[in-house]
């Protein structure tokens, strides 16, 4: 979602590999600046390449390298101003027969070993339920934290329907459903619950997206009473306008 006026500018040097640079402007935000945003692109057969500086100063970056069919590299950094607006982040997929196994690590330190480090584990049972767990270690100067989430995910027989869940012990829960109606029409629902025992929460959100021959329309509504829109309007092969909207009915 954006709000004012947003201009993306798009300039394509190779295909095959893809090469490209993108000028952006946002003008008359009313939750933001004036911004520019310069932009580059590489894509061939296994690597994915992005970067991108804006009028700050602010520099980033991610990548994707697939070195085999079952295993990807993936990585993203920004270099801001300030420490705080510095960030880095790695992760590896390996994904075999039956089960897919993901590694990642958010600002890790080589001196300390501090940062946050996630591993998480899938594990398909049939054809349709899959069942895995995610672990993620927090380290830091006054010591550790370690959280676990179990997952599970159903999948319809063709596929046209997907439901998961996520439980924490420490009281959260996630469910979220998404079924394609048709080839043009999609919906989604997402429900999240906190029982923990300082707060007592529960949010659900609904959506749907409808694809046309040169447009799109997204939409959805949740419990708190947002609502909000995005409507893309393809003109030619090369020009595209969007629209988009938001509305706090609670507010």
């Amino acid at each position: 979602m954006f709000d004012g006026l947003r201009v993306d500018y798009a300039k394509a040097f190779s295909h095959n590999p893809a090469f490209q640079i993108t000028h952006g402007l946002t003008l008359a935000s009313q939750t933001q600046e004036p911004s520019y945003n310069f932009s580059s692109l590489f894509i061939s057969e296994k690597t994915f390449m992005q970067g991108s500086l804006d009028h700050e100063g602010s520099l980033s970056g991610r990548f994707t390298q697939q070195w085999s069919t079952a295993d990807t590299t993936k990585g993203q950094m920004q270099l801001g101003s300030s420490a705080d607006r510095s960030a880095l982040q790695v992760e590896h997929d390996h994904a075999g027969l039956d089960f897919n196994v993901n590694m990642k690590a958010i600002n890790p330190s080589i001196v300390d070993g501090s940062g946050v480090y996630i591993g998480s584990y899938l594990q398909s049972l049939t054809k349709n339920l899959a069942l895995g767990f995610e672990t993620v270690m927090q380290r830091g100067p006054d010591g550790q934290d370690l959280g676990t989430t179990y997952l599970a995910k159903y999948t319809g027989d063709a596929k046209d329907w997907i439901a998961t869940a996520q439980v924490q012990p420490i009281g959260l829960l996630q469910t979220s459903y998404w079924q394609k109606l048709s080839p043009q029409v999609e919906v989604a629902a997402d429900l999240q619950l906190i029982a923990a025992p300082m707060k007592r929460d529960a949010v659900a959100t609904v959506g749907a997206k409808w694809d046309l021959r040169m447009s799109s329309f997204k939409a959805q509504v949740d419990s708190t009473g947002k609502v909000s829109a995005l409507l893309e309007q393809r003109l030619a092969p090369n020009f595209a306008l969007l629209f988009s909207g938001e509305i706090d009915h609670f507010k």
